[in-house]
Formats: C-alpha cells, sequence, structure tokens
C-alpha cells in the first residue's frame, strides 16, 4: 500500500484527534485521561517547533541576507528587488490585519471558552498574560527601541526576543556581504550546512507532525467541547481568504497595470499555471521552474532579471504568508481573550515581515514562523492548536500569494531597468512543460 503523503497524514491526525476528543468527553473521565496521557505529546511536539525556531532564523536569515551578494554588483536592481519586496509584504500583513480587526473572529469565542482554552494552554506558560498586561503600559515607540537588543545571547536565550535576533542576525548578514569574499566565504559556507541541517531536522520534526496534531486537537476538543470554537475557526478562515483574495486579484493586478500597463486578464493569463503548481505543491520552492518559465515567457520578464528576482523572491518573499500570521496572531489572542494594543499590532507587522525572510519556502513553514510573531507580542505560542484543523487548506492559497507577489515585482523591477519586453500572444495559452525536475 502507497504510504500516505504527509499533508494527508496530518489532516487524518486532525480528524482523529476531533473524533477521539469528542469520543472521549461524552464517558466520566473522558477529559482527564486526554489531558494525563494524549495531551502530552502534543506539548513535546510545540516544544520541538519552538527548539528548533531559533537555530532556523539564524541560519535561514544569515544564509538569505548573505545571498546577495549580487546587489553590490546590481545596486539598482536588487535595491529595487529587495524594496518593493519590503512594500508588499507590509501592505499584505496590514491589510491581514485591518480585516481581521474589522471581522474579529475572535468574538464567536464565549468567555467561558476563553477561561477554559487558557486553564489548559496558560498551564504550560503562566508569565504570559502578565507580559501581556505589562505591555499595554509601554509607550508608543517602544516597540522600535526594543527591537534593537543589549545583549544578543541574552536575547536568544528566550523564545520571546525573536524580534531582537532578527535584527543581529539581519546586521550580521549584511556584514557577510560588505566584508572582502575571502573572509566572508568560510562563514558563508558554515551557515549554509547548517541551515541544511536545520531544515532536515525540521524534516523529522514534521514526521511527527500527526501525531502532534492529533494530541493537539484531542486535548483542544476534551478541554474546550464548545461549538463555539468552531464557528470562530470558519470566521477565521473566512477573514485569511478575504484578504488573500485581495492581494490577489486585487493589489498585484493593479501594482502591474500601473507600473507596467499589462491588463490583469492578460497577467493572470500568463501567470496561472504558476499559481496552480503554487496551490497544490504549497511551496514556493517548489513552484519555483514554473514561475520562472511564465514570467520569461509568457509575461515578457528577460533572463537576467528574473534570475535573480524570483529565487530572492521564494526566499524572502512570503507576502501570503505573513497575511496569514498577522490574522492568525490576532485570532488567536482573541481567542484566548488578550486585548492587543495598536503597538503590539505594529510588533506584528515588524516581526511578520522580518520572520518572512527567514521563513523556508516549503509546505507549512509559516506555522513555524507563527511562534515567533506569538511570542513577540506576549501570547502563549501553545495556541497555534486552534488553527491546525484548517492551516493545510490555507498554506495552498497563501502560497498562491507569495509566487503571484514574486512574478508582479519582478515585472516591475524589469520594467524599471528596460528588460521587459511585450510577451507574444501565441504562447500566453500554451501548457506548462517541465523542463526541470522539481
Amino acid at each position: 500500500m502507497k504510504k500516505l503523503a504527509l499533508h494527508w497524514q496530518i489532516l487524518l491526525g486532525i480528524a482523529l484527534g476531533i473524533v477521539t476528543g469528542l469520543i472521549a468527553i461524552q464517558f466520566n473521565g473522558g477529559s482527564a485521561f486526554i489531558i494525563d496521557w494524549i495531551k502530552p505529546f502534543g506539548t513535546i511536539f510545540i516544544n520541538m517547533l519552538k527548539l528548533i525556531a531559533i537555530p532556523l532564523i539564524i541560519t535561514s536569515l544569515i544564509k538569505g541576507v548573505s545571498d546577495m551578494k549580487d546587489v553590490s554588483q546590481l545596486s539598482r536592481m536588487g535595491g529595487r528587488t529587495f524594496a518593493w519586496y519590503i512594500f508588499t509584504t507590509v501592505v499584505a500583513v496590514t491589510i491581514g490585519l485591518v480585516i481581521v480587526n474589522i471581522i474579529n473572529p475572535g468574538k464567536y469565542v464565549s468567555t467561558q471558552t476563553q477561561s477554559e482554552l487558557n486553564a489548559g494552554f496558560m498551564q504550560e506558560n503562566a508569565g504570559k498574560l502578565e507580559l501581556a498586561a505589562s505591555n499595554q503600559d509601554r509607550g508608543p515607540l517602544q516597540a522600535f527601541v526594543d527591537v534593537v537588543p543589549e545583549n544578543f545571547f541574552a536575547a536568544m536565550s528566550s523564545n520571546g526576543n525573536m524580534l531582537q535576533v532578527i535584527f543581529f542576525v539581519i546586521l550580521f548578514g549584511i556584514g557577510l556581504v560588505m566584508v572582502k569574499e575571502e573572509f566572508s566565504q568560510p562563514v558563508k559556507a558554515f551557515f549554509t550546512g547548517a541551515n541544511e541541517v536545520i531544515l532536515k531536522i525540521i524534516d523529522l520534526i514534521m514526521l511527527a507532525a500527526p501525531f502532534g496534531v492529533f494530541a493537539l486537537l484531542a486535548a483542544l476538543v476534551a478541554e474546550s467541547p464548545s461549538a463555539d470554537i468552531f464557528i470562530a475557526l470558519g470566521a477565521y478562515a473566512l477573514s485569511v481568504l478575504l484578504g488573500l483574495a485581495i492581494l490577489i486579484f486585487l493589489f498585484y493586478p493593479t501594482l502591474v497595470r500601473i507600473f507596467t500597463g499589462m491588463s490583469p486578464a492578460n497577467f493572470f493569463r500568463g501567470i496561472g499555471p504558476a499559481q496552480l503548481v503554487a496551490f497544490s505543491t504549497s511551496s514556493s520552492a517548489a513552484t519555483l521552474p514554473v514561475t520562472m518559465e511564465r514570467v520569461e515567457e509568457h509575461l515578457g520578464v528577460k533572463k537576467e532579471v528574473s534570475s535573480f528576482v524570483l529565487p530572492i523572491g521564494a526566499t524572502v518573499n512570503m507576502d501570503g504568508t505573513c497575511l496569514y500570521q498577522g490574522v492568525a496572531a490576532v485570532f488567536i489572542s482573541q481567542a484566548l481573550g488578550y486585548d492587543l494594543t495598536w503597538a503590539q499590532q505594529l510588533t506584528i507587522i515588524i516581526t511578520a515581515t522580518l520572520a518572512s525572510i527567514g521563513t523556508a519556502a516549503v509546505p507549512g513553514a509559516g506555522l513555524l514562523m507563527l511562534i515567533i510573531v506569538l511570542e513577540s507580542i506576549g501570547v502563549n505560542p501553545a495556541g497555534i492548536a486552534l488553527i491546525f484543523a484548517v492551516d493545510r487548506p490555507l498554506d495552498m492559497c497563501r502560497t498562491i500569494a507569495n509566487i503571484t507577489s514574486d512574478a508582479t515585482v519582478a515585472m516591475i523591477v524589469a520594467k524599471s531597468v528596460n528588460k521587459l519586453e511585450p510577451p507574444k500572444p501565441k504562447n500566453w495559452d500554451d501548457d506548462y512543460k517541465p523542463s526541470i525536475k522539481t
């Protein structure tokens, strides 16, 4: 019998976890059994994700920034590429925050359910609520002050200071770009190898994901069997999908129209096959060969631009992931009864934008980065158990936004450096025939 793909195993684990939890609460002592004998495995899974977060940020972000050495050779194109990627990412997460504050999916979670959720989650980190409360008394610019650490090693020792770690790592990566190649190459080689090791560790951790989500969902149902959680989850999923729809069907086509003159219809006709591959694989990296082929052959971007802009985009440009992280962070906070200030929501924008640079272009990586965002605002990361049930289909949708943003920026940059040519209309409807194994 053919082994099930990992995402099907995770979906099966989710379904079995919900069913197990529902069955357990029908019996006396069933909830206690779930909490004592099943929930710990979910806690272990969360701890493993938290364990690898700091090493992943350090290795992948240093590698991503230091690989930007071509910026010194192509300063005009490199500067514009990075600026556009930062701009679209900030817009994406801002759209997500606006939508989630309007829809307010956490309002469907009753006060009683919030208490039940916190009674379970807060046993793992009792100080988070006090930390969130203390954040409300800080000045409006304190979020910027907190970005710069006094001591990098002190910041690295606590997952609650992820933003400070990201700040230092970016500075370190920029330093690698600026020093001579003979000095930077050994350091870059070390972090490249370390990044590969960390990604392999993540692969091993994800093998336990079906069991982890089974335990988390079973515990979630056992501890809070109220149906309002599932209503709130539907409102959360709607918020994410609405935000992604605005990005994909309104924001990106508008940018393309304004800065390149191409109509939205022709843009979608050119990038459409890559969007379908992105949806099916949930991976910007796996879709990259298709994206490059469509952008070069069907959208008119010359190879010297696409080969520079698109690989960087697959590494540092995760608009859909950032939007999802913003919505998820606010939803989880609302569901757990946290009252986020605007300063904390600004922290979400900054953290999600910077964390996206270190997000691996593989399925489910955004969930790991969400831990960073939650801890930056003092919210218990165990709350991600609330969104596991719908994460996979949303992951497929947000990958579409990621690669569409990459294509949009490639076209705008190409136009700005006179490297954009009108594509041949006869090629627009050609089916993609892969020449590169993905």
